[in-house]
């Protein structure tokens, strides 16, 4: 997954404007439709609106992320946190977790007591399995509303639109996000799954294990993991974001392996709208 809140407080303010400035967005007058982007992560909760060309409308809104988190609180926290926020057409919200059809399947950090790396509460793994996350928005931001993981949402800004690509997040922990010719594929939770000396991506290469190690032991894992993703998938190009991905020593990298600024990422939101895309749930 692609939490990384603290690596995410680069300047998005700026991206997205220069990103509207380049389509030629009258800035007094931001074309629609808006999209409410909402980021859903481990230790904080953030949202802004976007114009038809990416520009912020509005400044973003922020606020953490607190525990227990079961479904109907994660819907009112959100609901609270966009109410300042200017009307929008449609939103679009990248969650933590394994996400299809606009139903969680999975949501490992609200299934814990107190955040990223607690005890499981089954109770709350229950209730999170099988929420109808889309719908639930939905109706409380009152405009249509798609759901996909936040690594999907961010990998679906960068992607060229050729061939296979795969997009991965090094952050808190593990994220990764598959597309083929611009059309985001079912998510994978590769991160769960076994890395190295039966741990797991998150485990081997996410933050935590970054601090313990040092960047120069984290790097040859991440080298490692591409080299692993490379095996499975045979990827026509790889790209690298989250916060982590500055910490990667660039001339390592092969030809087809692109770090990407984590501030693009706010463009998926609208990106999710532009195309027909494999698990992500239809509004009709």
């Amino acid at each position: 997954m692609a939490d990384d809140d603290a690596a995410r407080e680069t300047d998005e303010t700026g991206s997205a404007g220069e990103a509207g400035e380049a389509c030629g967005t009258d800035a007094d007058h931001p074309a629609r439709p808006w999209t409410l982007a909402v980021d859903v992560g481990g230790t904080g909760l953030k949202a802004s609106v976007l114009d038809a060309a990416g520009a912020m409308v509005a400044d973003r809104v922020k606020v953490s992320t607190t525990y227990p988190m079961p479904p109907d609180k994660l819907v009112t926290s959100l609901t609270g946190l966009v109410a300042p926020l200017p009307a929008a057409d449609r939103a679009s919200v990248g969650f933590p977790g394994m996400v299809r059809d606009g139903k969680v399947l999975s949501a490992p950090h609200f299934s814990t007591t107190s955040g990223p790396g607690s005890e499981t509460d089954p109770e709350l793994e229950a209730r999170w399995s099988g929420f109808e996350l889309a719908t639930a928005l939905t109706d409380a931001f009152g405009v249509p509303t798609k759901v996909a993981n936040d690594a999907d949402i961010q990998g679906a800004a960068v992607v060229s639109g050729h061939g296979l690509e795969l997009v991965i997040t090094l952050g808190t922990g593990f994220g990764s996000g598959l597309f083929y010719e611009g059309h985001l594929m079912p998510h994978l939770e590769l991160a769960h799954q076994v890395f190295r000396k039966g741990q797991t991506y998150n485990e081997q290469i996410g933050e935590e294990a970054r601090k313990e190690i040092g960047d120069e032991r984290w790097n040859k894992r991440v080298l490692k993991a591409i080299a692993n993703m490379r095996a499975i998938f045979f990827f026509d190009h790889l790209y690298v974001g989250g916060g982590n991905s500055r910490r990667l020593v660039r001339d390592r990298l092969d030809d087809d392996v692109t770090i990407v600024d984590n501030s693009a990422g706010i463009l998926g939101g609208i990106k999710l709208w532009e195309s027909d895309h494999v698990g992500v749930n239809d509004v009709g």
